[in-house]
């Protein structure tokens, strides 16, 4: 073996048999067998492709070949299949070694290795397919989402800091009964009781529902009262009872909750749009009727939470929609409870601090909508086969688009957000129906109703 051969041992392990070597002078490379055009060092050798392979070949399935002619051929790129004997002794005498003919295992897992480098190395790409699907649906997002709230049209918002206005009374009045009510009572009550008159205060009457179901353990009677106490009590419960029912007959004038009504009017806003995106897709027109309703209702506050998601401020907790600003003490004048508005509020943060960007907030709504898990759903299989191939855009744009530090584990923390919303929809629906209950009035518009409705 010459100097410049040894320089060659051993073959590196790049390619998944032998090394391939690429010269950078710009001469062209010839074969050192036939005079074909090289493509690198194979076996130790400048070789072609076709040498390459035949010298494996019969290193692998050992023959012994005649030269018809005394072993003197001369072998060229026309001829070199025509006398296999001169072939194989003109590789051999060029430095081919059979010692680096790898075993077929080897050459198997060597090609895995190399498959496996390459999928690293190359980040994946979406596909045409997959990009139509991305497209369509951010058109059909831009077309229904009213960043502005230009087209908004809503009764006004009343933020009375006493959200219990349905008694019509001050923070005063209401004292000044409960001190005649206690007078007339003959007792006291304990400290940790007493009303507090602020923007979450309690009513008379569930204060009175309190006072009757606490087994008395914040009520101690110091005297019996008297025939004329009892009287003056009946007839000021009579006068209560009175005022209740004007306040509910009155057409909705006196809400107890007082944001409801504007509250009510932006998720009536937020359902059309919704509607108006579904509508939009084809694959959802596609689906029948049925199913189409059954997804609707059962992503609608799933789908509605991610629009708002993108007009929340983490720095102030404050949703800027267009000139109209909510914070979360807006829903609780609204009637909502904070077993819903306190994970809600978390899950608002956790997702915002992901910094998705908007392609990645319209998959997110897609995917929610696509559940073929939902109430009513038929067609389960196409469903699934939808929601499939969106999550895999997802994972696919977020592994191309997105920077290393960007995207690590960013796909399972979408997925984990949207699960969160899962479990927050049914406590959603229960409370709704129970404000409806509270204030049946005109507050909430039967959108509302019919999305929150357990019928199919």
């Amino acid at each position: 073996m010459s100097k410049e051969n040894l320089s060659d041992w051993p073959p590196s392990q790049t390619s998944a048999e032998e090394e391939e070597e690429e010269e950078d002078d710009g001469e062209p490379k010839v074969c050192q067998v036939c005079g074909d055009r090289a493509t690198g060092y194979h076996f130790n050798a400048m070789t072609c492709e076709g040498c390459k392979g035949f010298f494996r070949r019969a290193m692998k399935h050992p023959t012994k070949f005649c030269c018809p002619r005394q072993g003197v051929c001369v072998i060229t790129k026309n001829n070199r299949r025509q006398c296999q004997a001169c072939r194989l002794h003109k590789c051999q005498s060029i430095g081919m070694l059979k010692e680096l003919i790898m075993s077929n295992e080897a050459v198997e897992k060597r090609r895995s290795q190399i498959r496996r480098n390459r999928m690293v190395e190359e980040p994946p790409v979406l596909s045409p397919q997959q990009e139509a699907v991305i497209q369509e649906l951010f058109n059909a997002h831009e077309k229904t989402f009213d960043i502005t709230f230009s087209h908004f049209q809503f009764r006004p918002i009343d933020r009375d800091l006493n959200p219990m206005s349905v008694w019509n009374q001050t923070a005063s009045e209401q004292s000044v009964k409960q001190t005649r009510r206690m007078d007339n009572l003959s007792s006291s009550y304990s400290t940790s009781t007493s009303t507090s008159f602020s923007s979450s205060s309690c009513s008379l009457e569930d204060e009175e529902k309190e006072d009757r179901s606490d087994g008395g353990k914040n009520t101690v009677f110091t005297t019996l009262p008297d025939v004329a106490d009892l009287t003056t009590n009946m007839e000021e419960k009579k006068e209560e009872e009175k005022e209740k029912k004007e306040d509910r007959s009155d057409g909705g004038k006196n809400t107890v909750f007082t944001t409801l009504p504007h509250i009510a009017d932006l998720t009536t806003y937020m359902i059309q749009n919704i509607i108006n995106f579904a509508k939009g897709l084809p694959s959802f027109r596609a689906l029948a009727i049925d199913d189409q309703i059954s997804l609707l209702k059962g992503a609608m506050f799933e789908m509605m939470q991610i629009r708002f998601n993108m007009m929340f401020n983490v720095k102030t907790g404050i949703w800027e929609c267009g000139p109209l600003t909510y914070c979360m003490d807006d829903a609780v004048r609204a009637g909502f409870q904070r077993h819903l508005l306190d994970p809600l509020m978390r899950f608002h943060y956790t997702l915002r601090n992901l910094q998705l960007q908007e392609v990645e907030y319209v998959l997110m709504q897609a995917i929610s909508l696509f559940s073929p898990d939902r109430p009513g759903v038929i067609n389960h299989g196409v469903i699934d086969s939808l929601q499939e191939k969106l999550a895999i855009a997802l994972k696919v744009h977020i592994d191309s688009k997105r920077a290393k530090p960007e995207k690590h584990l960013l796909y399972p923390k979408i997925l984990a957000c949207l699960t969160e919303m899962r479990t927050m929809n049914e406590e959603y629906t229960k409370q709704v129906l129970q404000i409806q209950d509270i204030q049946p009035g005109n507050s909430f518009d039967p959108l509302i109703l019919e999305v929150v409705s357990k019928d199919p």
